[in-house]
């Protein structure tokens, strides 16, 4: 029996395990990037390892979501991420030379490689078929300090492509198809490898669109063959010498198989406020637009700009819509600048961004009050857009350029006078303008390097030993979906303060309830109590350590997103979950809660939890390896290395 390209990478790289679907294996890291948002933190942990200099093939380190230099606190985090890289020997990618996953991609990724970053679009790197992870700051950390990273062995899903994408539909309704088919969490625990005939009709853009949304499916990755498309875009950016042919064996079999004709596919959109609420863009051609922003890691490409020129060339944005676009790097504004594209948004009336994340993260061009904003992003949460009572519909360039000229969503296939023939036929040019001088090398040697630490920069918090015993108030009870943006909102006030969690840590589901922190630190902690998919979206640890600084000891749920439950046990809070899902309909705010013996129980993996308000007592479970049994017990992971490092 053959191979797919995925046991072919993990099984290259395999340090411990065995490659059985469900079992936990570790593999070893060629490639680390960080963002801005989530580095500091990553970076933070890695100093306390006592390494002079990382020990991957690479890591960079990139500038791009909290670009705007509104006070002290984002400059000096810049200059803090600057100087620990120059010293750790790591690449340093400045503001304003783009979106990390556009940048690595271009610049970075290799065929054949494992990538795992600091934020869960990383995979936007299977698109050169790599193995490509989003992980919290300290597992990147780890796997700097050269530490294998340890996963659940996935299950592989094939995606074959058929067909050709018809004129107005785009990857980007590849996507969303998908997310139609198989929700928000019907990814979990998978990867998903696309094959067939209709791969060699998507170019690299279009399948680094697939594979950036891949991660709001729930997926561990997904990855597309290193093949002649591949080998062209790479020399492009003369970088061919990296290229290597990936393909799966003729003879493979796939856990699952998913056929999809692209020849069927049509422009499709999603609804607020999940990724997977997704119907006909011709369903919603009512509906009235108030903003648009084209731009963000999943469509901010040469060709996706190019098409959103085409189609608004010579007209005028709609009075009553405001259009901002973000090139995803500077190397696309740069070609988007020489070839003409740049002047025809100017002059359409689009505002131009630098780039950067920006709108995608609430950073800059938030919506107006219960405005509809039509957006080329990957992710629609509630208030995720700075605007808490915004409706958010995700959707391709082509349908944010079309309903930025009528102000109303609408199918460019229905826009007067559109010549479909030729916005079908633009490509990504060959003519590629390769300059890294906004990408600093790191010195030799570091040692002489002295890293600069504002003063918004403070010490991570430890978590603390697991006792015998948690005893706690349900502070919060949640449902179903809850996001890291709800846990830990983003927006530019917040995440200036990513790097001192004491303040930060004030914002702890602020938006849900204003009361939440302070009620934690009255109660001296407790437990959370939410329903499926509790964490999913970001990976921004700072909602497993917000709730860690404010003595949350346990959460439990009925299913976890991967990266959430992870950083969980990294920061020491037991992630337990429901072992029937009745017993949550039971639980109210305010129960104490209380579980003995708690050592032993981990151990099993299944917890006894008595309601002691209630007199009641159910069942729980909590899936952990040996190791993360380990961490558990010992408060988290630097409290599990220092013990280790003392011993």
């Amino acid at each position: 029996m053959g191979q797919n390209i995925t046991r072919k990478i993990l099984g290259a790289h395999l340090v411990e395990g065995q490659m059985t679907p469900g079992s936990e294996i570790s593999i070893r890291i060629d490639q680390t990037l960080t963002q801005d948002a989530t580095g500091t933190m990553a970076y933070l942990a890695f100093e306390n390892f006592g390494l002079k200099k990382v020990k991957t093939e690479l890591s960079v380190s990139y500038v791009d979501h909290n670009t705007l230099q509104d006070g002290f606190e984002n400059a000096d985090d810049h200059e803090y991420l600057k100087t620990v890289a120059q010293k750790f020997g790591i690449y340093f990618s400045r503001p304003g030379n783009g979106i990390c996953h556009q940048v690595h991609s271009e610049r970075f990724a290799v065929p054949g490689k494992t990538l795992l970053g600091s934020d869960s679009h990383t995979p936007s790197s299977g698109a050169l078929g790599m193995i490509a992870i989003g992980a919290g700051g300290m597992s990147v950390a780890l796997a700097m300090a050269g530490q294998p990273f340890p996963l659940v062995m996935p299950q592989v899903i094939n995606v074959r492509l058929t067909g050709s994408l018809m004129p107005g539909a785009a990857a980007k309704d590849v996507i969303l198809e998908l997310l139609r088919r198989m929700t928000v969490k019907g990814g979990v625990g998978k990867v998903i490898e696309y094959s067939g005939p209709g791969v060699l009709t998507l170019g690299i853009p279009e399948r680094r669109t697939i594979t950036n949304m891949g991660a709001e499916l729930g997926l561990t990755t997904s990855l597309f063959p290193s093949d002649r498309i591949t080998y062209e875009f790479m020399k492009n950016q003369g970088r061919e010498n990296d290229w290597v042919e990936l393909q799966a064996d003729e003879d493979v079999a796939y856990d699952e198989q998913i056929e999809l004709n692209l020849s069927e596919i049509e422009p499709l959109i999603a609804k607020p406020h999940l990724p997977d609420q997704v119907v006909k863009v011709r369903d919603l051609k009512d509906t009235s637009v108030q903003q648009v922003f084209i731009g963000s890691c999943t469509n901010s490409s040469y060709k996706d700009l190019a098409k959103a020129a085409f189609i608004l060339n010579g007209k005028s944005v709609h009075p009553d819509v405001s259009l901002s676009i973000a090139p995803g790097s500077r190397q696309v504004f740069e070609m988007i600048a020489r070839d003409g594209i740049l002047q025809k948004l100017i002059s359409s009336g689009a505002r131009i961004l630098e780039s950067c994340c920006g709108p995608c993260i609430g950073a800059g061009q938030s919506p107006p009050s219960g405005g509809v904003s039509l957006r080329t992003s990957n992710r629609n949460f509630v208030g995720r857009s700075g605007t808490k009572d915004a409706q958010v519909f995700l959707a391709s360039p082509e349908v944010a350029a079309a309903s930025a000229l009528t102000g109303r969503i609408t199918d460019p296939r229905d826009l007067s006078g559109l010549d479909m023939a030729g916005l079908h036929q633009i490509q990504e040019t060959n003519q590629v303008i390769v300059d890294d001088r906004m990408i600093l090398a790191p010195p030799e040697t570091g040692e002489h390097i002295e890293v600069r630490r504002g003063p918004n920069i403070k010490p991570m918090p430890l978590g603390k030993e697991l006792t015998q015993e948690i005893k706690g108030e349900v502070l919060l009870k949640t449902g179903d979906h809850i996001t890291t943006d709800d846990i830990m909102p983003a927006g530019t006030a917040i995440l200036s303060l990513r790097s001192n969690i004491p303040a930060i840590s004030e914002y702890v589901f602020s938006k849900m309830d204003r009361g939440f922190a302070q009620r934690a630190k009255e109660k001296n902690g407790g437990l959370i109590v939410a329903g499926e998919n509790y964490g999913q979206g970001s990976s921004r640890e700072h909602a497993a350590l917000g709730p860690l600084y404010l003595g949350i000891k346990a959460v439990l749920a009925k299913s976890f997103a991967r990266i959430h439950h992870d950083n969980l046990i990294n920061y020491g809070i037991l992630p337990l979950r429901f072992k029937n899902n009745t017993d949550y309909d039971r639980i109210l705010p305010g129960d104490v809660l209380r579980i003995a013996d708690v050592r032993q129980q981990v151990e099993k993996g299944s917890f006894l939890v008595e309601n002691v308000t209630q007199g009641v007592t159910f069942e729980a479970i909590a899936t952990l390896s040996e190791r993360q049994k380990e961490l558990i017990l010992d408060g988290g992971q630097l409290n599990f290395i220092k013990k280790r490092t003392k011993a």
